[in-house]
């Protein structure tokens, strides 16, 4: 029999799973074509345990990082509207909050195409991206974001530091679940960061994943699924410490934490203490809080696959929005294909004319919607229903309805 692997934080083995998600190919992999006809397209297990010593939600390290975050990764962060003006005020409230002008030096770990750091540069202030996909990195520099394409961590951390000088502000915004090492990656901090510096981490909550059911969010590049109870103990093992926090909306319910050196004169806030407390009546400090989630998650895809037969028995055709990874993870999950789902229509011209993983349903730009006059279109990026309903309205000229399906599947009006 198979021993369980260890925690990639604490090393305590694993013998709870959180979900399994059966074999699943890599949820930002869209294929070319060429690559659909070879039929070489792989998959590979796609398994949430949770830590019963730190608490730890992650999943089983399956595929490389290397594997994933390619010179040709197709995530561009631009491409939301809304997520770049999330990005804009962030800017504008660290700069004021933290008195930040030309002397100092803001870096962003896992900076992407400049969607944020952009921001600084308008106001004039220094900026360094991090970042490990060349296509994104060229992006940024191509809106004059200075940006090193390299992965962060405590070996990478300190040439940085020494070339660019320590930061008075970081950001690593939904990039922590993406590190197989989160200890060595939080470990990198430590050393760029001013001793008075502060670094914000934004990431989705554990909390709100088991309550709304968003299981979707679970794939290979998330390694982690992150509570407050779990990353304050990896910072406070590699010389960190929270002392603030921000409940935001993003990706269904995120926290942005603030993070300081241990020895950091930054007192920690009321929100902070209130969220701890939150956490533990939840139970997030139980194992057996952990159980009983999977039959929620059957019952979410059970009530897709309803609706799925009730339009294809009505000659219904149903298109998707948003070529997203958590719509991979759900269509593979729930076994949809080109024959439930007609198309998928995607903003970013990386995922166009191309095939989703796994489903290979055909991706499209957006001004195909009137060609193909779906029935239906499900909101894959359910985080942006409104933004893609008020995009996409038009759809009502023909009688076209819009549809979500976490955490169960809706006709929205």
């Amino acid at each position: 029999m198979t021993s369980p692997p260890p925690c990639r934080f604490c090393g305590a083995p694993l013998t709870h799973t959180f979900l399994d998600l059966g074999r699943q190919p890599l949820a930002n992999s869209n294929l070319t074509r060429e690559q659909l006809a070879a039929g070489t397209e792989q998959a590979w297990p796609l398994h949430a345990r949770v830590c019963g010593r730190c608490f730890l939600v992650q999943v089983d390290d399956a595929v490389p990082a290397e594997a994933i975050f390619d010179a040709e990764y197709a995530y561009f962060s631009s491409f939301s509207a809304s997520w770049v003006a999330h990005a804009k005020r962030y800017a504008e409230a660290m700069a004021e909050r933290f008195d930040l002008g030309p002397e100092s030096l803001v870096v962003e770990v896992a900076s992407n195409d400049g969607y944020l750091l952009q921001h600084f540069v308008a106001m004039d202030i220094p900026v360094l991206g991090v970042e490990p996909t060349a296509n994104t990195a060229e992006a940024a520099r191509a809106r004059g974001v200075r940006t090193e394409v390299v992965f962060f961590n405590a070996q990478t951390a300190p040439e940085l530091a020494a070339r660019y000088g320590r930061a008075d502000l970081m950001a690593a915004n939904n990039v922590l679940a993406h590190v197989p090492r989160i200890g060595e990656f939080a470990a990198g901090f430590r050393h760029m960061l001013k001793d008075e510096g502060v670094l914000t981490f934004e990431f989705p909550h554990l909390l709100n994943l088991i309550e709304q059911v968003q299981f979707d969010t679970i794939y290979h590049e998330h390694f982690s699924y992150l509570s407050l109870l779990a990353v304050e103990q990896v910072l406070r093992a590699n010389g960190l410490r929270p002392f603030d926090v921000e409940l935001l909306p993003t990706h269904g319910g995120s926290l942005r934490l603030f993070v300081c050196h241990l020895a950091s004169g930054h007192e920690e806030t009321e929100a902070l203490k209130g969220l701890r407390a939150r956490e533990a009546s939840a139970g997030l400090d139980r194992i057996e809080t952990y159980g009983g989630f999977t039959p929620r998650v059957e019952a979410v895809r059970d009530s897709f696959r309803a609706f799925l037969a009730r339009a294809k028995a009505e000659s219904k055709r149903i298109a998707a929005y948003g070529a997203a990874a958590k719509g991979n993870t759900f269509l593979n999950y729930c076994g949809a294909t080109a024959d439930d789902i007609v198309a998928a229509f995607d903003a970013n011209p990386a995922k166009q004319d191309r095939f989703m993983p796994g489903s290979h349903i055909p991706v499209l730009a957006p001004d195909a919607v009137r060609e193909v006059r779906p029935d239906y279109v499900l909101i894959l990026p359910w985080n942006l229903k409104d933004e893609i309903m008020g995009q996409l309205g038009y759809i009502r000229e023909w009688g076209g309805r819009f549809v979500t399906a976490s955490p169960e599947t809706r006709i929205l009006p």
